[in-house]
């Protein structure tokens, strides 16, 4: 152990100019930006140390064209003898930069006081992916006489639902010989995450009749009917999932309950943009959209979830004339949450405890990630999520990653590697 925590430690500062130098590449997802400059940028870093790298383009998934392509790297070393695949997946895009920032968002500045470095994705994942590349180079370095393959990914659109990577992956089979997947996201350095709650996202549409807004006794407010929609979810159902509750261990505490957010509502004309500079017509709404976001638990039927939302709009149907709506499903993932004597699970929990000298905890993400798509797709139980970084900094302004963090978390990933791959261990795949 000591040998491995030494050689994590001697690349320290390489470990902050990697992160460094991953942030100042601005992946921002929506559109899917730079996405071939980070995969290619990662292969120059891993090439010459003796990792074989694959670049894959998702064609065809939802975002992939000829200005946006899906690009992901997948980087494998092999060991000398036969054994297991330990894989390490992240994801190399970022969302929006958003208001509120004090520093430069894709400046990766190092604040040596605060022992930070601050930037878009530092927290969510780029430091999660820096430390798996640390922990990974360090092992080899230290114990080239490993067993079985190791795997680097670093995949496309996690931030819209993984289509674009790991599922693409999952699908192509790449996932088909590999027996323990870690996942860096932010998830605390001392916590296992075992998975994630279940989401479904749908439209709703109500409609109405155009008319001149002098005159809307002759028309129909498709907003008006929307605004009725949203007074019953205020009424009943927001209630009800907030008396709902999981034994999963979600954090935060707000996310063990069933939730519902609006992600987002249109109605009437289209927005314009900044440079129209005139005024509105005077019409009629006679379409109106939201976008809901509901986030279900283990505990509940996916098909009862869907029902509670169309019996509303029925109950919203019964006291409005005229009142007509659509559903639209637009994506949907079950709950996944893998067992705590995984192999996988076990190796990490002993791993923290070696590390940071205390017993692991064990949680579920409030929001989904990839372990959605291994699990579905790759048919691969033996998964965790486990990185460094806080979980509330993600998708924050001012977004921040620990250095020591990160560095306590290679250490423990290198370990991880060394318990299953060092030495003689068992699979995580029958």
């Amino acid at each position: 152990m000591k040998a491995l925590s030494d050689a994590i430690g001697a690349r320290r500062d390489d470990l902050i100019r990697l992160t460094q130098d991953l942030i100042r590449i601005p992946t921002l997802n929506p559109p899917g930006q730079h996405y071939h400059d980070i995969c290619a940028f990662l292969e120059a870093r891993l090439a010459p140390g003796g990792w074989d790298c694959e670049m894959v383009r998702a064609k065809g998934t939802p975002g992939d064209c000829a200005a946006y392509p899906r690009w992901n790297l997948i980087a494998r070393r092999r060991g000398t003898r036969p054994g297991d695949c330990v894989h390490f997946n992240s994801h190399h895009d970022v969302v929006e930069v958003g208001a509120g920032w004090t520093r430069d968002p894709f400046g990766g500045e190092h604040d040596v006081a605060q022992d930070r470095i601050y930037g878009r994705g530092s927290c969510d994942m780029k430091g999660g992916l820096a430390a798996s590349i640390i922990a990974a180079e360090a092992f080899v370095a230290t114990c080239p006489d490993f067993a079985g393959r190791i795997e680097i990914s670093a995949t496309a659109d996690e931030e819209s639902g993984g289509f674009g990577g790991v599922a693409y992956l999952a699908e192509r089979g790449d996932f088909a010989d590999v027996q323990h997947v870690i996942i860096p996201e932010p998830l605390h350095k001392d916590r296992i995450c075992l998975g994630h709650r279940g989401v479904w996202w749908a439209e709703i549409e109500t409609h109405g009749r155009i008319a001149h807004g002098s005159m809307p006794f002759l028309g129909d407010s498709a907003i008006r009917h929307m605004g009725a929609v949203l007074d019953e979810m205020e009424r009943t159902l927001w209630p009800l999932l907030a008396g709902r509750h999981t034994e999963m261990p979600v954090i935060p505490e707000g996310a063990r309950a069933s939730t519902l957010n609006v992600n987002s509502i249109h109605g009437g004309e289209p927005d314009l943009g900044p440079e129209f500079t005139g005024l509105p017509a005077p019409c009629v709404a006679d379409r109106c959209r939201i976008t809901i976001d509901r986030r279900f638990l283990v505990e509940e039927d996916p098909a009862e979830v869907k029902r509670e939302i169309a019996a509303l709009m029925e109950r919203v149907r019964e006291r409005r004339p005229g009142f007509r709506y659509e559903i639209r499903d637009l994506f949907e993932v079950a709950p996944s949450m893998t067992e705590r004597d995984a192999p996988v699970v076990r190796t990490t929990a002993a791993a923290i405890e070696r590390v940071l000298g205390r017993q692991a905890g064990y949680v579920v993400s409030p929001g989904t990630y990839d372990q959605k798509h291994i699990d579905r797709i790759g048919k691969l139980k033996n998964c965790i999520a486990y990185g460094p970084g806080v979980l509330e900094m993600a998708h924050q302004p001012d977004e921040w990653i620990g250095v020591t963090d990160m560095i306590d978390s290679a250490r423990v990933m290198a370990l991880v590697l060394n318990d299953l791959l060092g030495q003689p261990g068992e699979s995580g795949r029958p």
